[in-house]
């Protein structure tokens, strides 16, 4: 059971504190009247002057969609890209019930939760990057492995998350929701930003975007490097992405994209709480250096990427358009990960001792394919009814492969898997749009995807029965779902609309899972979600809040499993929970947002019903409250009479405890960032600082056996606490030049 309040005083003030801002944010959805006639005879008062602009990292693109769930937001950051961020998936936090964490290093995917799922780096939520998949396929770390480390900030346009699988167009991966990066350049022109900071940290950036062009033509070059904040914690990266477009006629666009990416990190793993308490670990002796030790030195990764896309758009007559886009992407990854210490060897040479549980994971894929959709303009009832036809064809050709490495020269001692795999998904949707009575909106559709594994697994015995044989085996595998998706969104006010969404999805199998002629190889899910949206605006002031209940079941779930170093099944799985999100914006000036979220996952009992949502077993690992804010103020003053402009933001983060294994609970975390910049004409100085507080926290913990005491040591069955260290407070400096900005220099 979760610890009582009581006990946890401070987690249940910062609970009650999050319900406060939740419900003042609700009140404060007010209409907002902005009629007010100037009297005919005053002169109009003079145009305020333009404070200097700061850089804004993601905007939106202004008129989108309706969205297809209360979970459905296309996300305008705006003013709130000011709170600090390190990489373009920080950028999922403005979604509620959305937490990161880390415990691989600085170029290692996050884990992401989102709407009562441990999702791992990927396993359970589809990330596409204009319009190209970024998951990947039987991942060596984890099937659905998605590292977003790569894109540049600076370059995100528009992010588009749906949590939950309802709209037709989502496919594989898809079980928590989808998130889709757009790239784009807004403010046209030359930035350069050089940032330093805590431990060494460094950061370029530069963006261009020709002033002749449109937003979607821009180049980006990105290098960081640092020592990390703690031993074993370097990295070093570099990325580069280019996009440009061509008018081809009078109707048609064609954009052509291109990204690459290379970069290497350290990492520390995890501790054992009761090593950290005793101060046994091989660092300093004082607590500060304890909490941030190690044991392994040889963990860390290394990765390569490159992508590529051409897209067709053409514009039809009656506002239809089609678009056809063809992708291809190529990568390679090694991680180094130590979970056990010495304690999965159960059969060294005779004569030898223990050779460690060092777990190498590689990944080598070339991923192909093609995307479209087509939506014609057609008008039923004197309204607009649009339907949308759309395609997916993706093949991917992979070598994964875990082997075990000796802690002495880091040899490969053995094989866990080496597979050679090709998958095959093919999809497609339909979806329309209909609008019966002017308060009323249906939107619904269905998805058909079909996936064709092959598999060569090259780790079998060179022996069996009946004598020697290869060490080889085929295995095919093959099968295809259907999934039915509707939304109903009732206008209840002009404002206010409450949405009603139902939908199924699907989950591809990893191939390390399968057998030879298994048909459906994938995981079901069904969701369905109820809420309410609000939104009110006028031209200095805007309010957006939304809030909703939902549930959810998967056939077949993951749980990450220390022995293995990756996601193992456990079986079906259930969730049930709720969100609430609200946000104020007062003339570009001022923008605040608020989001609170609570779930439950559990594992329920064999042949329990599907209508027990609140019973069964709780899922380890997954937190049950999450709550955001993130908030920016800015402003001008006079300056030796020149005009500067200042910006002070602010970002908090509370993650509630997190249940583990045997019964045992995380503590909650508590993190604050702060920004604050200055510019005048052409530069700005900018200060951030992230754990603000200096919390020492842990971002990732587990409870399970282990043996760090050695290969002579005998291993302890008794589960303790396991925990990677969570970053300590970090400052950083940035000087950041904008150069040829014909808007802002005249």
């Amino acid at each position: 059971m979760q610890p009582s309040c009581k006990s946890r005083r401070r987690w249940c003030m910062g609970r009650a504190v999050w319900i406060s801002l939740l419900l003042l944010g609700a009140l404060s959805a007010a209409p907002i009247e902005t009629d007010v006639s100037p009297e005919p005879a005053a002169a109009p008062p003079p145009a305020p002057s333009k404070p200097p602009a700061f850089s804004t990292v993601v905007r939106g693109q202004g008129a989108h969609p309706p969205p297809v769930a209360a979970g459905d937001f296309h996300i305008q950051v705006g003013q709130l890209a000011d709170v600090p961020r390190n990489s373009a998936t920080d950028l999922l936090l403005l979604a509620p019930g959305v937490m990161l964490a880390n415990h691989g290093g600085e170029g290692h995917a996050e884990t992401v939760f989102i709407r009562g799922f441990d999702a791992g780096e990927g396993k359970d939520v589809e990330f596409r990057l204009n319009g190209v998949p970024l998951n990947e396929v039987s991942h060596a770390h984890g099937h659905g492995y998605a590292d977003t480390y790569f894109i540049i900030p600076e370059l995100v346009d528009t992010l588009h998350i749906t949590e939950g699988p309802y709209d037709p167009a989502q496919g594989d991966f898809g079980v928590a929701g989808t998130v889709e990066y757009q790239l784009g350049l807004k403010r046209r022109g030359l930035m350069v930003s050089g940032s330093y900071g805590s431990f060494h940290s460094r950061r370029l950036a530069l963006v261009w975007g020709p002033q002749e062009t449109r937003e979607s033509t821009f180049v980006g070059l990105l290098l960081r490097q640092g020592h990390g904040f703690g031993p074993n914690r370097a990295y070093a990266n570099a990325g580069a992405m280019a996009q440009g477009e061509l008018a081809v006629g009078d109707t048609s666009r064609l954009r052509f994209f291109g990204a690459g990416y290379a970069a290497r990190f350290s990492s520390a793993g995890v501790i054992r709480e009761t090593d950290w308490v005793a101060r046994r670990l091989d660092c300093g002796p004082s607590e500060e250096e304890q909490f941030f030790c190690l044991y392994d030195p040889n963990q860390g990764g290394a990765t390569q990427r490159y992508l590529g896309s051409v897209e067709l758009m053409t514009r039809l007559k009656q506002g239809g358009r089609f678009i056809q886009q063809a992708f291809g992407v190529q990568r390679q990854m090694r991680i180094r990960e130590n979970f056990t210490g010495f304690l999965n060897d159960h059969t060294p040479p005779v004569g030898e001792s223990q050779r460690g549980d060092n777990t190498e994971q590689s990944y080598t894929g070339t991923t192909l394919g093609l995307r479209g959709r087509y939506t014609p303009g057609i008008t039923w009832w004197e309204q607009p009814q649009p339907l949308e036809l759309g395609y997916f064809v993706r093949s991917d050709t992979v070598h994964t492969r875990s082997r075990r490495l000796r802690d002495r020269g880091g040899a490969p001692y053995l094989t866990l898997f080496d597979n050679d795999v090709r998958v095959t998904n093919l999809g497609a949707y339909a979806s329309a749009k209909l609008s019966p009575r002017p308060w009323l909106l249906l939107r619904g559709g269905a998805r058909l995807d079909s996936f064709l594994f092959g598999v060569e697994d090259q780790n079998r015995p060179e022996e069996d029965r009946q004598g020697a044989r290869i060490p080889s085996e085929a295995i095919e595998a093959y099968g295809f779902t259907l999934s039915p998706r509707l939304s109903v969104e009732a206008r209840l006010t002009p404002r206010l609309s409450w949405l009603t969404s139902v939908g199924l999805g699907a989950r591809s199998s990893d191939a390390a899972a399968l057998s030879d002629a298994e048909f459906a190889p994938f995981a079901r899910v069904t969701s369905a979600e109820t809420g309410l949206g609000y939104t009110a605006g006028g031209e200095t002031l805007t309010v957006e809040a939304r809030g909703a209940v939902f549930a959810t079941r998967v056939s077949q779930d993951f749980v990450f499993d220390e022995e293995a170093g990756r996601n193992q099944p456990v079986g079906a799985s259930q969730r049930v929970g709720a969100f609430s999100m609200a946000r104020l914006t007062l003339q570009e000036r001022v923008d605040v947002q608020a989001s609170v979220a609570w779930s439950r996952a559990s594992l329920p009992a064999a042949g329990a019903s599907p209508w027990k949502l609140f019973g069964g077993t709780v899922m380890p690992y997954i937190p049950g409250f999450l709550g955001r804010l993130d908030a920016s103020v800015r402003g001008e003053a006079a300056l030796w009479g020149e005009r500067v402009g200042w910006n002070v933001a602010l970002g908090h983060s509370t993650l509630g405890p997190k249940p583990l294994p045997l019964d045992r609970y995380s503590d909650p975390i508590f993190l604050f960032d702060a920004a604050l910049r200055g510019r005048w004409k052409a530069v700005e100085l900018g200060l951030t600082v992230e754990n603000l507080l200096d919390a020492r926290w842990r971002e990732a913990e587990f409870n399970y056996v282990s043996n760090f005491r050695g290969a002579e040591a005998p291993a302890s069955l008794l589960a303790t606490r396991h925990f990677s260290a969570g970053a300590p407070r970090t400052l950083r400096g940035t000087l950041t030049l904008y150069l040829d900005f014909e808007e802002e220099h005249p």
